[in-house]
């Protein structure tokens, strides 16, 4: 019987009593992997091999996991840091703890995110406490991911320990499919009677077309089921895509885009919005203050008018605060907690000069609280300001916009809650129904600015505006369940490889 050489390698190294893969049927033949596995499928289909399949899984760490196994995952260190703070008889600051369990960037983020998620204590209102009783040491994470390091057999961890790991981007899985062969008893035979080298060839050249060769040669055969290797394309982020399309969708309904600084004085992010200087908004437990000079280039009438609605009030009725304000704490610069920072400097005229009605602005851009990890909540995220100045507008004119703008996702199902700002008067949340769980989960703030924002701004016109959050919004189109699937450390890279924005 005469076969292609590469059929006639792999018959003579295949086993009747002993199943061999194909990978290593390929190192004792020295063919290719692929060379070897069409060989393989030609011969079974001449029955002489028998295939046989079966799903394997690998683990493997990644350099994220490598690093944990010898310095310890975040919570577990953030844990025993909290243990020697104190922690497990009474409430620790948790900047205190932080600081002494020597994690930085990320790894804060993580070590929040998993403190309470694994039992080892609570984090309230900035403040940390520890369970005595927890384990740091059987810690089954820590456990798998030092197995794994030592070659051990994934096989006794639990899969969901498994999975969380790889939710954690510290595994990477590698499914494949594993085949492997032994000879048929027509295999046997073929073998016995002798079996020699066929030349074949496995392309047309234009030599052969020209010299009329190709008539007399034997071509190797194609197997289109022959495995070949994954080959994964960049894409644009889910996010990219929605913030995309929002913008696409507002420059449609007429607006046109803001830009401005990330890092701010509070004068643009709090004080023009008539945030009082002792609003707990605006302590360290959830404002980023950085430790760089103030801003001084302020607009010295502007910072009056300010002050003066502060302590003083606007209009005949009007009454301030009777709180502290100080010039120093407002020129200030702190990571912007909003984008109406943006807003403030627009209508201003501070940005780009005086504006006459009607007029319609947004950004999308990313904002930064202090705010405590769920599947809600991040420490940044992105927000989709708004606003729109005309005369005689109305909170029917505010529901109507957000019904139009969610109506080209597909969401029509927005329902509207009062709500108290100091900055708009009057004020309601947006709620929206998530299409895989079905709750109502918040989507924004709205509101009409009051005479205590416009006036100092020197604005005579009625300013309604919003703040939406992007990232729920995705939520909605794409129907993720945790705002930490979409970006972060935590993020799913499946999810976000299969994500589409739907709309």
């Amino acid at each position: 019987m005469k076969l292609p050489e590469p059929q006639v390698a792999v018959l003579n190294a295949a086993s009747a009593t002993e199943e061999q893969p194909i990978d290593r049927l390929a190192e004792e033949t020295g063919l290719k992997p692929e060379t070897a596995t069409q060989a393989v499928f030609e011969l079974r289909d001449d029955g002489l091999l028998d295939v046989t399949e079966t799903e394997a899984v690998e683990y493997e760490l990644t350099e994220e996991g490598r690093a944990y196994v010898d310095a310890g995952l975040p919570e577990v260190r953030l844990y025993r840091a909290a243990v020697e703070a104190g922690a497990a008889d009474e409430p620790v600051q948790m900047g205190r703890v932080i600081g002494a369990s020597g994690l930085e960037g990320p790894e804060v983020d993580i070590a929040l995110a998993n403190f309470g998620r694994k039992g080892y204590g609570e984090i309230d209102s900035g403040e940390l406490t520890a369970d005595g009783d927890a384990d740091p040491e059987s810690d089954p994470e820590t456990v798998a991911l030092a197995e794994l390091e030592a070659g051990e057999d994934p096989d006794g961890v639990g899969s969901d320990v498994l999975d969380q790991l790889v939710s954690r981007n510290l595994l990477e899985r590698h499914e494949r499919t594993v085949r492997t062969v032994t000879l048929t008893d027509a295999g046997v035979t073929a073998l016995m009677e002798g079996v020699e080298a066929a030349e074949t060839v496995d392309r047309l050249t234009p030599e052969m077309l020209t010299s009329g060769e190709w008539e007399d040669v034997e071509f190797t055969e194609y197997n289109v089921e022959a495995d070949a290797p994954e080959v994964r394309g960049g894409k644009t982020h889910v996010l990219r895509q929605t913030a995309e399309r929002v913008k696409d969708v507002l420059v449609g309904m007429g607006f046109q885009e803001m830009d401005g600084p990330h890092a701010d004085a509070d004068f643009w992010i709090n004080d023009c919005l008539f945030m009082p200087q002792d609003h707990p908004a605006r302590t360290h437990w959830d404002r980023f203050a950085l430790d760089v000079p103030p801003i001084d280039d302020l607009p010295e009438n502007l910072v009056d008018r300010v002050e003066s609605a502060h302590r003083e009030g606007v209009g005949d009725d009007g009454d301030g605060y009777h709180s502290p304000w100080s010039e120093d704490f407002a020129r200030a610069i702190a990571l912007r907690g909003h984008t109406t920072s943006l807003s403030m400097r627009y209508l201003s005229g501070t940005q780009i000069g005086e504006l006459e009605p009607p007029q319609r602005f947004f950004s999308v851009e990313k904002v930064y609280r202090n705010d405590t990890l769920d599947a809600t909540h991040l420490l940044e995220f992105f927000q989709i300001e708004g606003w729109v100045m005309a005369e005689d507008l109305s909170v029917r004119d505010l529901m109507g916009t957000f019904v139009e703008f969610y109506e080209q996702f597909g969401i029509t199902d927005i329902q509207f809650k009062p709500h108290y700002n100091p900055y708009t008067e009057p004020s309601f949340e947006l709620f929206g129904r998530h299409p895989t769980t079905g709750e109502l989960i918040e989507i924004g703030n709205s509101g009409m600015f009051r005479d205590e924002v416009l006036e100092p701004l020197g604005v005579e016109h009625d300013v309604m505006a919003w703040g939406l959050a992007l990232e729920r919004l995705a939520m909605l189109t794409t129907g993720a369940e945790d705002i930490r699937d979409l970006h972060g450390t935590l993020a799913d890279l499946e999810f976000l490889r299969g994500a589409e924005v739907t709309y």
